[in-house]
């Protein structure tokens, strides 16, 4: 979860708006507010329900990246996507509370010609830069 300012409690979240991204239904366990409210609500006691906040949604994520940014709530995003903004301090995690992310696989023919340029850029993929 990321915000541009620091949440103290998750009691908190209350007065924010929780942004959403459109996730497909065919997405077993997508990055939902639900899920991580589910997951905080074992970890802490006074966690706001779903049912009772003000949301704002977004068919894409990109879209709500910009309105997290923007100050106009608190977003569950991916760390991948805002890694130079979570450098800059422009955005901060809110919570030590991460849902699991999905998880990507490159992969190639056996004896594909350009095997050497698959591997580095597979081996880029890696590092995280």
């Amino acid at each position: 979860m990321l915000s541009i300012g620091r949440l103290k409690r998750p009691v908190d979240l209350a007065n924010h708006i929780l942004i959403h991204s459109y996730w497909s239904p065919a997405d077993r366990e997508p990055p939902t507010w639900q899920r991580w409210l589910a997951a905080a609500q074992r970890r802490w006691r006074e966690v706001p329900q779903f049912k009772d906040m003000q949301h704002l949604s977004f068919r894409e994520e990109l879209h709500a990246i910009e309105a997290v940014i923007a100050g106009q709530g608190v977003g569950i995003i991916s760390d991948v996507l805002v890694a130079h903004e979570l450098a800059a301090g422009t955005l901060v995690k809110a919570f030590k509370l991460s849902l699991s992310g999905y998880s990507f696989y490159v992969v190639r023919r056996l004896g594909h010609p350009r095997a050497r340029t698959i591997r580095a850029f597979s081996e880029w993929l890696q590092s995280g830069t």
